[in-house]
């Protein structure tokens, strides 16, 4: 069964609307900041912060691993109700490696963006100001 985790922009988030190309952006965003802290340790910090491929298509994003310890981390945008939300899909072939990236990225997404983070566990993150 595949886990599944949201994060929601509200109206005190930073964006109303998010794209794919966006949501890409922001992982990149997350490498530079991985690479740069690679850099300042003197290591190759990237692949081991970042151990996915993108692989997109129209409707998402797919992270696949690049070792045998991560599997794959689907990626989508949707609307509901004049609110725009960003989908975090674990399928069942996940691993536990991708239980906890995604559960990183969820959060550093969500603290870019201010919104609310509901997790796989069912928990909910408030990153915007109330």
């Amino acid at each position: 069964m595949a886990h599944v985790a949201y994060i929601k922009l509200v109206p005190a988030s930073k964006k109303q609307t998010i794209t794919l190309e966006e949501l890409k952006q922001l992982f990149e965003h997350y490498r530079s900041i991985c690479k740069k802290t690679g850099e300042q340790l003197g290591w190759n910090y990237i692949d081991s912060a970042f151990p996915y491929e993108y692989d997109e298509t129209s409707e998402a994003i797919l992270l696949k691993g690049k070792d045998a310890r991560y599997q794959t981390i689907e990626c989508r945008v949707g609307h509901e109700n004049e609110h725009s939300f960003i989908q975090i899909t674990l399928p069942k072939n996940a691993t536990h490696g991708d239980k906890g990236k995604a559960n990183e990225f969820c959060k550093f997404i969500a603290k870019q963006l201010e919104g609310e983070l509901h997790l796989f566990n069912g928990r909910v993150m408030y990153f915007y100001k109330r």
